[in-house]
């Protein structure tokens, strides 16, 4: 997207057709970014753009324009940037009756537009979608601040009824020199690999981490051979020819957000989202690096899912509602929904500007409005960002 394109029309929330996709478009003096009616898909997303070398840090699938012909699911006609999925997962078995589509009716089904808004500085989207499956109403707003490089989404779930995996799925784009990206992730209590078979041969769908195998250090995760033992999952990419999930789990206890942050070297940014934990305890990666050769894969997609769920990894409503290893262990799987209470989904992503040599992103420090990052190699960069919207969940 360029600077000139104008933003939303708040009386008609006109679209405008990105990727393939219709699309409302937001724009502030330091971000624009496109959201999809199909799915409400957040991507591209210009951060920086005062600076005059914009950053674009999230995914788009690659074949958006193409006549694919029908997909194995809905979520992957949009596939872009960072979406809410509610059930997060494959949902492949149904639950009390239930079948929903891979991450859910609302990653691959129109969204309605509700208001655009601007009081002071901040800039807001609401959109709402009603799933039949199970009924109920997501409230989604969007919101920018002007001078800020900070996304702020907040998810507000109405008229639900049981439990439910939730997730945001923030998807990267990957760089092409081997390492280039580095990742990080606030303390985690243990992570795993994906118990099952995530990459089955049998479907020309190939994966190198070993299953439901725990670490406690990303730089040391169980491979399936012997020769390397481990691979190091805070370096991308890597392993081309495979892809991958694995969870890490955040201990909900605190007064400070879990974070997780994505050092892009050649291109001199970093991107990060903050979470509340005791909403999201679970982060989910994704390693997609060419292992996936069925349609509409066919070998070439490479993307990094860094999203924040409470979920059984991405097994979906069933496998996170019922009894399994992460909830004997005390890991939320699933939130349990009121139709007399809203639950809220509050969240944030944001880009910063690193100098050569940051590197790795070794702790992260929050002041009232603002967040410092501080590096393996002791470097220090800062955002302004209200992360206290994460409790609040207002700005």
């Amino acid at each position: 997207m360029s600077k000139s394109q104008s933003i939303l029309t708040p009386l008609t929330g006109q679209l405008k057709t990105v990727y393939s996709q219709p699309s409302w478009i937001m724009a502030t003096d330091e971000m624009e970014l496109a959201i999809t009616r199909l799915g409400a898909h957040i991507a591209p997303v210009s951060f920086c753009r005062s600076s005059g070398t914009p950053v674009e840090p999230y995914y788009v699938n690659p074949w958006h324009s193409e006549a694919t012909g029908p997909l194995p699911a809905p979520v992957l006609v949009p596939l872009r940037g960072d979406f809410f999925c509610m059930p997060f997962g494959g949902n492949a078995a149904p639950f009390n009756g239930e079948s929903h589509p891979p991450h859910g009716e609302g990653a691959g089904a129109d969204w309605q537009f509700v208001s655009f808004s601007k009081s002071n500085a901040v800039t807001t989207l609401e959109l709402l979608h009603k799933p039949t499956i199970r009924p109920g109403t997501v409230n989604k707003r969007i919101s920018l601040i002007d001078g800020q490089n900070a996304l702020y989404t907040q998810e507000i779930l109405s008229g639900f009824e049981g439990t439910m995996p939730v997730g945001h799925h923030a998807t990267l784009r990957v760089p092409e020199r081997e390492g280039s990206l580095r990742v990080a992730t606030s303390p985690f209590t243990f992570g795993m690999t994906c118990p099952g078979v995530f990459g089955d041969p049998r479907n020309r769908e190939y994966q190198s981490l070993a299953s439901g195998a725990r670490f406690n250090d990303l730089k040391h995760v169980p491979l399936l051979w012997k020769d390397p033992a481990e691979a190091d999952l805070t370096t991308f990419p890597a392993r081309r020819g495979f892809t991958d999930l694995l969870s890490v789990f955040h201990p909900g206890s605190g007064n400070e957000p879990a974070w997780t942050a994505a050092t892009n070297q050649d291109e001199g940014y970093l991107w990060f989202s903050l979470k509340d934990p005791g909403v999201l305890p679970s982060t989910v990666f994704w390693i997609a690096n060419a292992g996936r050769h069925g349609n509409p894969w066919n070998g070439r997609n490479r993307c990094l899912g860094l999203e924040d769920t409470c979920s059984y990894f991405a097994d979906g409503l069933k496998a996170s509602c019922e009894h399994n290893l992460l909830n004997s262990q005390g890991v939320a799987t699933a939130l349990v929904l009121s139709p007399h209470l809203p639950t809220l989904i509050n969240y944030i992503q944001g880009v910063v500007r690193v100098p050569a040599g940051f590197e790795t992103v070794a702790s992260v420090r929050f002041k009232p409005g603002r967040v410092e990052f501080v590096s393996t190699t002791g470097l220090t960069v800062s955002s302004e960002v209200g992360w206290e919207f994460l409790r609040q969940g207002t700005l």
